[in-house]
């Protein structure tokens, strides 16, 4: 019988044996994973493959650390989402859009490669990772709506079928080694200090920003195991867009993500007070290159 077990169990398999390292995460694709430690416990194994797929129709969480992968996740906007100023002026509303500026930039196209559709109309682009490569998640380095997974992080697997779509296999061709210019672009940077770039910070919040201050610090300190980095990141952005737009000082955010991020650091998990810091000072300063648009308090009162 070709049950939802079988197929994803088929398809755990297949991606096991090109080497890549998988694991069971919650039906419904984005959820935790099932198991602790999912970095170290992602497996090639078919009989453990196939023992946690006989469990459930679990979605299928695949490694990119262990497998050696760097993977490109281009993003779509949302409903009602505002585009950044530099990106808005060009027409372009994508990741996809904004990566194939940033190659243009220099000199280079997007080669082809091992790519996966996403249910958001977005794309994973599977890269091998060069030998000895340090690399690690980030959100918003490259550019608006790309993120990337490396150690540490894991993506949905192709196969996976989720209630608004699923991850469909578009290019199944060998993952092409990471370009030059991503991989230049990506590797870590030695530590110059912990400041965004530089802007006219409020020193006064108004409350809709201290609001957000607060619900991105709860997010984070919710986060779910398996999610830890990735909302860090996603938090720091949000708030750097703001730190950009001259409605948050760096140092206000800063410290605030900082203390909501000690609840990350379990022994469940990589997450360590450096890799705490440099998650929150990239996406602080990826945030603050794109500022959030707003509009004057005052004016939203004199129109009311």
């Amino acid at each position: 019988m070709n049950t939802p077990c079988t197929q994803l169990r088929a398809w755990a398999l297949h991606l096991a044996a090109r080497g890549w390292h998988v694991f069971p995460v919650s039906p419904g694709a984005k959820k935790p994973p099932v198991i602790d430690r999912w970095e170290t416990r992602a497996s090639t194994d078919p009989d453990q493959i196939a023992a946690w797929w006989r469990q459930a129709p679990y979605s299928i969480g695949l490694a990119t650390g262990p497998s050696g992968l760097v993977v490109i996740d281009l993003d779509t906007t949302r409903h009602a989402e505002t585009v950044p100023d530099q990106w808005a002026r060009l027409g372009i509303t994508t990741g996809t859009g904004v990566l194939r500026t940033l190659a243009r930039q220099h000199g280079q196209e997007i080669i082809p490669t091992y790519a996966v559709s996403t249910p958001s109309g977005g794309w994973h682009l599977y890269y091998t990772s060069p030998p000895g490569a340090a690399l690690r998640n980030t959100c918003g380095v490259l550019g608006w709506k790309i993120d990337t997974r490396a150690r540490g992080g894991y993506v949905i697997a192709p196969g996976t079928p989720v209630p608004s779509g699923g991850y469909e296999l578009f290019d199944d061709r060998d993952p092409a080694p990471l370009p030059t210019w991503l991989y230049e672009a990506l590797v870590p940077r030695p530590a110059t200090g912990h400041s965004a770039p530089p802007v006219a910070a409020a020193t006064n919040p108004d409350r809709y920003t201290l609001a957000a201050l607060r619900g991105e610090c709860q997010r984070v300190r919710n986060a779910p195991p398996g999610r830890h980095n990735a909302t860090l990141c996603r938090a720091a952005y949000a708030l750097g867009q703001l730190i950009g737009a001259g409605l948050l000082d760096a140092a206000t955010a800063r410290a605030q993500l900082t203390t909501a991020a000690q609840a990350l650091i379990t022994d469940e998990c990589g997450c360590t007070p450096a890799e705490v810091a440099r998650v929150i000072t990239a996406g602080l300063t990826a945030g603050a290159r794109n500022p959030r648009r707003t509009t004057p308090r005052t004016s939203i009162r004199r129109a009311a």
